[in-house]
């Protein structure tokens, strides 16, 4: 009886891994869950998002809100009540809005105060999706629907019987305006409100049109009711009234713009047209499909597809559209560096640091016309402001350190960018490599890194090694990019030199970086736990690895690679302890790497990422498949609290596909990948040039982790990098996976990966 009992449990745990196996996704969109991530608060995240309403890389965005105005988390999925919702253009809640305004519907009192208007809601009664929001307001008995298009929103509010039917507009506190012309059944006004700045002649117009006749408008300010329809002031809101009947269907057609309010109504009349809310709907689930559909995955669990594609929708939002089409057809855009209205492109809402990693290098392989667009957006920003950003939200912002605008304009060319002026990128960043800008552009502490080879700790410039070794990676950038457009030796060779200053701080008798003083001695006393200080949101274990263009050299310096190995090793073995005192207080990425469960390693951050892609460069790339997929099951999934820490504008998420499709762009500005490990049995990657790279995995699984061999075109390959320029000529990978690690394959010199040392 017992044997009949097993058997009977195992082909059921058989049958149900069985079923649990998608063979193909013919809807991408619909495998995405938008919450993913909103489960975070000040001190823990879990990703730090919202449920984004809106399409790849849109002007706008629309989300609930449940946080009070001016609260960076905005949405969290713990919260209990909904207050509007709101128009946005957050990247991150440490970055807050810009150009946001609200709309809530409501029946009963007239209340547009966000406490008095706010409404008791439940998971259990919201649909999210990328092109479409749906949630019931209990106390006002209100189904919400939102679409959108890149610039306008379509609204459908189901109301009850109700001779008290309302609709609040709050255009925010930091100097707005409202005018309601019940004539025309037409709300305009505009926010000026935003979190980094200053910003000059900043407005966000909107135009807002209702289906229904207005019975009844007022305006106010703040919570005060003011006579007439129209009010400026420092916190205006407008609400409209009239009666409805059990289940009546009222319509809101919303644009906005950032240059006028003529150009809002353009973009109201360009992308919404006479375009019922269920035809915009559609159009909008058919633009998420088309651009997901660049990746098709085959032969993962369902959690893991959901996984995938809710990370690939977090990656196609930021940096966000800022320019607008004209009447004449023409980009236009209004400048967050000057306050004027200008021609041609502009994205904001991003940060370099983060995203330099993977999120630009993702866009370089499977979407570069949009990166093209962006491209040219930074020259804009550069002639515009004098300086390329390093946080764009949506002008230059003092946050983070490094001069990575480096990387995302040299790895764009050196992919195979074209159709910019590139040139002027140059230019820019040989400006910023030298010169210390405002609010973070350029570099912090120059003077010193260009005379010593490293910004030093005593000079009361913070987070000082991190600058130098990033600033040491940024000059490989330049130095590559110069070799690309053809630069005299003279010129590129200096960034080449500037690119080893890394090694100005590698201490021998720990192999770890420390800081270091003015006069050449180590900062001491040394902890390589303590996180800050001479680090960005890291300790020395994590920073150690930034060398992302020379990690042979890395290796020299620990000793060879048995060293190397052991050290990556032991970042894994290592209990979480922590040194806070630099921040007075556990910050949120402490508690994220200390929960995690990994020792030393802290995904939930940025510096680290890569360091599970090293072990290639030292004969031992099983380790790297071993320790990928383990951080891809155990730290991301498809949840409210489905990330191990900030999203950050699509880095974290390009980490997870990128690692799914196999392989990882540890030295962006060069044309390699390094290997992992597939997660698929089959992927597909439709390239913007028409070619497919097609990733086959047939006997991978979960316990099937690691690579036993590698063909490509057929042949056999035992490199652990791939190139960039090959990929683009279309390919097919066919990887043999097994239980067990193949401890002979990727070991010869001629397998690892690029690094600058060696470059011949």
């Amino acid at each position: 009886m017992k044997k009949i009992s097993l058997l009977l449990t195992t082909c059921l745990f058989s049958a149900n891994v069985f079923a649990q196996q998608v063979t193909k996704v013919t809807d991408p969109v619909e495998w995405i869950n938008p919450l993913m991530g909103t489960q975070s608060k000040y001190d823990l995240s879990n990703g730090n998002t919202y449920p984004a309403i809106a399409l790849p890389w849109g002007m706008n965005t629309w989300t609930p809100q449940t946080g009070k105005m001016g609260d960076g988390w905005q949405y969290t999925y713990d919260a209990y009540k909904i207050n509007g919702f709101k128009q946005t253009h957050q990247p991150s809640p440490w970055m807050n809005d810009y150009g946001q305004f609200a709309i809530m519907p409501l029946t009963g009192k007239m209340k547009v105060s966000q406490n008095g208007r706010a409404s008791w809601f439940s998971h259990k009664a919201e649909v999210a999706k990328p092109y479409y929001y749906s949630v019931y307001l209990a106390d006002h008995d209100i189904t919400t629907e939102i679409t959108s298009t890149e610039r306008a929103a379509q609204f459908r509010f189901t109301y009850p019987k109700s001779d008290s039917s309302y609709i609040v507009v709050d255009a925010f506190d930091r100097g707005s305006y409202i005018k309601v012309i019940p004539e025309q059944r037409k709300i305009v006004g505009y926010s000026t409100k935003y979190a980094r700045g200053p910003l000059k002649n900043f407005k966000n117009y909107f135009v807002i049109y209702v289906d229904k006749a207005i019975n009844l408008s007022q305006v106010y300010s703040d919570s005060t009711l003011n006579t007439g329809n129209e009010l400026s002031a420092k916190h205006v809101s407008a609400l409209i009234g009239f009666k409805t009947k059990t289940g009546e269907k009222v319509h809101l057609r919303v644009a906005s713009s950032f240059i006028s309010p003529e150009q809002a109504e353009l973009n109201l009349s360009r992308e919404l047209a006479n375009d019922s809310f269920d035809a915009t709907c559609a159009k909008a689930k058919a633009t998420w499909n088309k651009t997901l559909s660049r990746i098709q995955v085959e032969g993962g669990t369902t959690d893991q597809v959901r996984t995938f594609y809710s990370c690939l929708y977090r990656m196609l939002f930021f940096p966000n559209k800022m320019y607008e089409i004209n009447a004449k057809g023409q980009p236009m855009h209004y400048s967050a560096q000057n306050g004027e209205v200008l021609p041609g492109y502009k994205f904001a809402g991003t940060g370099f640091w983060d995203t330099f990693r993977a999120l630009y290098p993702f866009l370089n392989l499977v979407y570069p016309s949009i990166n093209k667009e962006m491209q040219a957006g930074l020259v804009n920003d550069y002639k515009e402001g004098g300086w390329l950003p390093e946080w764009s939200s949506p002008g230059y912002s003092a946050v983070m350190v490094g001069n990575n605008s480096a990387s995302v304009v040299a790895d764009a060319y050196i992919k195979g960018g074209r159709g910019y002026d590139i040139n002027t990128l140059y230019q820019a960043l040989l400006h910023g490599a030298n010169n210390k800008g405002p609010a973070a552009t350029g570099r912090e502490g120059v003077e010193y890194y260009n005379s010593l080879g490293y910004v030093p700790y005593d000079v009361k410039i913070n987070e000082n090694a991190a600058r130098t070794l990033e600033y040491a990676y940024d000059d490989f950038a330049i130095y590559q990019l110069g070799r690309a457009l053809g630069r005299p030796a003279s010129e590129t060779n200096l960034y080449k030199k500037r690119a080893m200053n890394y090694k100005n701080l590698f201490d021998s008798s720990t192999g770890l970086m420390r800081g270091k003083n003015k006069d050449g001695s180590f900062q001491s006393p040394f902890s390589p736990v303590k996180w800050g200080d001479a680090f960005t949101e890291g300790n020395s274990w994590h920073y150690t690895w930034s060398v992302f263009q020379d990690m042979q050299g890395l290796i020299d310096l620990m000793g060879g690679k048995q060293k190397f190995v052991t050290k990556l090793d032991s970042v894994w073995t290592m209990p979480p302890v922590f040194d806070d005192s630099y921040y007075g207080e556990v910050i949120h990425e402490i508690r994220e790497m200390q929960i995690a469960g990994m020792g030393q390693y802290a995904h939930g951050n940025q510096p680290i990422q890569h360091m599970t892609y090293l072990y290639g460069y030292a004969g031992e790339p099983w380790k790297t498949q071993l320790h990928v997929r383990d951080v891809m099951n155990k730290l991301y999934k498809a949840t409210p609290d489905g990330y191990c820490g900030d999203e950050d504008n699509g880095q974290t998420s390009a980490w997870y596909v990128f690692s799914a499709m196999g392989f990882y762009p540890v030295t962006p500005a060069s044309d390699q990948y390094v290997l992992g490990t597939p997660l698929f049995k089959k992927m597909t990657v439709t390239l913007e040039n028409g070619k497919q790279l097609v990733i086959n995995a047939p006997t991978n699984s979960d316990a099937n982790r690691y690579v036993k061999t590698l063909t490509i075109g057929g042949k056999p390959y035992t490199h652990n990098w791939l190139s960039h320029s090959n990929l683009l000529k279309g390919a097919v990978l066919n990887f043999d996976m097994s239980a067990s690690p193949n401890k002979t394959r990727g070991i010869k010199t001629e397998d690892v990966p690029y690094s600058l040392s060696t470059e011949k």
